[in-house]
């Protein structure tokens, strides 16, 4: 299966709880830090909740 690299583009501060919550269980916690997931349903839900402060690469 192919792999996501998922990047933090917006802080945190703000957001509701739901928003904090994915983007800790993806372990992003700072601005610019990058981290890669296997592309399955489940991490698709969680980058679309968070489709505005994040970008998305497919990774090799």
């Amino acid at each position: 299966m192919a792999n996501l690299k998922i990047t933090l583009h917006h802080g945190l501060v703000n957001r509701n709880a739901k928003q904090r919550a994915t983007a800790q269980s993806l372990g992003l916690r700072k601005i610019g830090q990058t981290v890669v997931r296997e592309d399955t349903p489940a991490v698709r839900g969680m980058v679309n909740v968070l489709r505005h402060l994040v970008t998305v690469e497919e990774a090799d």
